[in-house]
């Protein structure tokens, strides 16, 4: 273990983990061109530690993991902090955490249970990740810039992330319950056959 988070894709993404609080403290601080670049910075970081993982061939099973925590962790403390400056609506930031909520009991629940091992991720998952760090980065700009195209881009992006995130939420749900009803007639066929 200790190994695997010595890997250099690791220690990326354990430095992601550290830009958290200060770019907490750039918002709250109302330094928002400081948590731009922050978020910009931890942005890069992201993109480095898969391709690092991938040239050097150090992809661990504590990346796999570690990584998409250190993504969302970055993500809901912007949208949380940003909410408690009244730059994003709580209701949007409630709505994002409810589904990733539900998302992360569901899996627990199939993991612990045995019921299901593997959980891909969906394409209007990865949209609604992709809305979410665009809603951040232009939620930032738009304290630093007052153009229009910022303006409007500012609330597409709500918009989009509202949808994409009640969307996802409700075909990660169906999804899981297709796989479940797959792998029971699969467990059904199989106890038949013997």
């Amino acid at each position: 273990m200790i190994r695997q988070l010595r890997s250099a894709p690791n220690l990326l993404t354990l430095l992601r983990l550290v830009f958290v609080p200060f770019a907490v403290i750039a918002v709250l601080g109302g330094h928002y061109g400081w948590a731009l670049i922050i978020f910009v910075v931890a942005g890069i970081t992201d993109g480095l530690d898969g391709l690092l993982a991938r040239l050097l061939e150090q992809k661990t099973t504590l990346g796999q993991y570690l990584d998409p925590i250190a993504d969302k962790l970055l993500l809901s403390t912007m949208f949380v902090v940003l909410s408690a400056a009244h730059k994003i609506n709580w209701g949007v930031t409630v709505l994002v955490f409810s589904r990733d909520a539900l998302i992360v009991i569901i899996c627990t629940l199939l993991y612990i249970t045995g019921a299901m091992q593997t959980f891909r991720p969906s394409w209007l998952g990865k949209a609604n990740t992709a809305a979410q760090i665009l809603t951040v980065l232009f939620v930032l700009l738009h304290e630093i810039r007052s153009d229009v195209w910022i303006a409007w881009g500012r609330k597409g992006l709500l918009n989009a992330t509202i949808a994409l995130t009640v969307l996802s939420g409700v075909h990660y749900v169906a999804r899981v319950a297709l796989d479940l009803r797959h792998h029971a007639a699969e467990g059904k066929s199989a106890e038949s056959g013997t």
